[in-house]
C-alpha cells in the first residue's frame, strides 16, 4: 500500500480516479500549497450480518427497584418546577395563567401588538 500525494488542482481534475484508488486500498493525500489538507482512504465496510442476541446474558442483572416509580423530587427535575406545579390543573397550553391578568403594553401573548377594534 502506497500513499499518493497530489495538489488540489490535480485532485479536482482526476477525482474519480483517486476515489477508485482509495477504494482499492491506496491512500491519497491532497495538499493545498504543499501542505496536507485531506487524506482519502477506503471506509470500513458495514456489518452485513445482524449482531447475535444475548451476548451479555448473565453479565448483569436489572434490580427490581428499576421498575418502581421515581420519587416526586426526581420527576420534578426532569419535568421542571413549572410542569410539576401545573400537574393536575388541566391546562392545555402548559402556561401558568393568573386570573384577570393581561399582557402589558397592548401586546398579545405572542408578543405582537393587538389589533384595535373599532
Amino acid at each position: 500500500m502506497t500513499m499518493i500525494v497530489v495538489n488540489i488542482f490535480e485532485a479536482k481534475a482526476k477525482l474519480s480516479e483517486y476515489l477508485d484508488m482509495a477504494a482499492h486500498g491506496e491512500r491519497v493525500l491532497i495538499c493545498k500549497r504543499n501542505r496536507p489538507v485531506v487524506e482519502l482512504h477506503a471506509v470500513q465496510s458495514a456489518r452485513t450480518t445482524p449482531r447475535p442476541v444475548g451476548l451479555a446474558r448473565g453479565r448483569f442483572t436489572v434490580p427490581p427497584s428499576f421498575f418502581e416509580p421515581l420519587p416526586d423530587d426526581v420527576l420534578g427535575g426532569f419535568e421542571g418546577a413549572a410542569a410539576s406545579a401545573l400537574a393536575g390543573t388541566g391546562s392545555r397550553s402548559g402556561l401558568l395563567q393568573v386570573a384577570g391578568s393581561e399582557p402589558e403594553g397592548g401586546l398579545n401573548r405572542r408578543g405582537r401588538r393587538r389589533a384595535r377594534r373599532q
